[in-house]
């Protein structure tokens, strides 16, 4: 994606964005719905459980989202690296989005980390 810092919220919209226009093509050009339709609906839950954190109404529903959003991103990694061993012509094309995942997953869990030990926290 950019080497420039991001906002998550931005990060996950572009994250889910991109990945339903590989999931679109993929389907088109070879014919796969199954995996790629699990990719399609937990890629765009990542962003918005993302969001619905955003809105939390409390530390504990704040930390749920985000454990929803980081399972959600874990499960994309999967569907993302079993396309790319099923299909290995869409090699290239599922790399950056595997990475992605990956650094969101990072992200998603360090605000976790983060939130649970501070004692003082308040929605931002």
């Amino acid at each position: 994606m950019t080497p420039e810092k991001q906002d998550i919220r931005e990060r996950t919209f572009q994250f889910a964005l991109l990945t339903i226009k590989a999931c679109k093509e993929i389907q088109i050009k070879q014919k796969e719905f199954i995996v790629t339709n699990q990719l399609a609906r937990s890629a765009t839950s990542v962003g918005a459980n993302v969001r619905e954190a955003r809105n939390a109404e409390s530390r504990a529903d704040f930390v749920h989202k985000l454990s929803i959003s980081q399972k959600e991103c874990d499960e994309s990694i999967y569907w993302l690296e079993l396309l790319k061993a099923y299909l290995l012509e869409e090699e290239e094309r599922l790399k950056p989005l595997i990475n992605e995942a990956g650094e969101l997953l990072k992200i998603i869990r360090t605000i976790l980390i983060k939130t649970k030990m501070n004692p003082s926290w308040s929605k931002r």
